[in-house]
């Protein structure tokens, strides 16, 4: 199923994918494609594919954003992420608001990297916040969508989203997977509920 879906959402979306990597090409330069260590199924590390959404320099935009507001660094060290983030560019930010910026994923699922549906890919340093449901998340593989993703997504606290994770992992069934599928088209559709 999985190889089924990607392929054929590859095909649909490869023009909307060559319009994109020309847009970050034009308006952003360096590489269109973004590529970061995750955590796979049973915790072997893959390179997770998207389109790049931020500066170049990121990491050191970041490191200056922390530094000058407390408040940001306790919201990143909560949740890995921050609500105005500087470092995303305005493309970028419609990328993440419609979620195209995920559609390298893709190349993960056909690779065997990542599952259509499932757990959100995450950095190794999140596994620790997995605590006792760490398990569960390891014993599948990650998700291009997910329970997370189509449950608030950025409203959702991190403990939530160990719990919805874990919840998806002990009631999994080809009709929940499908399920959520339905429900992603309607979140995505939603920028609220992306990003």
């Amino acid at each position: 199923m999985d190889l089924i879906i990607a392929t054929s959402a590859l095909i649909v979306a490869a023009p909307v994918m060559i319009v994109v990597v020309l847009l970050i090409k034009v308006t952003a330069g360096g590489p269109a494609v973004f590529s970061h260590s995750r955590v796979g199924f049973g915790g072997k590390p893959f390179k997770c594919y998207k389109f790049r959404s931020m500066v170049t320099n990121s990491e050191e935009v970041l490191k200056a954003y922390l530094e000058a507001n407390p408040d940001a660094g306790i919201e990143w060290e909560e949740t890995h992420k921050i609500r105005d983030d500087p470092r995303v560019t305005p493309l970028g930010w419609m990328l993440r608001k419609s979620s195209l910026d995920e559609l390298p994923q893709l190349f993960n699922i056909i690779r065997g990297d990542m599952s259509c549906v499932g757990p959100r890919p995450i950095v190794n340093d999140e596994l620790k916040r997995y605590g006792d449901h760490v398990g569960e998340y390891l014993r599948t593989r990650p998700g291009l969508t997910g329970l997370w993703q189509v449950s608030g997504r950025s409203s959702v606290d991190y403990p939530s989203r160990v719990a919805l994770d874990s919840q998806y992992v002990r009631n999994w069934s080809i009709w929940l997977d499908l399920a959520i599928l339905v429900r992603t088209v309607f979140a995505v559709m939603r920028f609220d509920r992306a990003s």
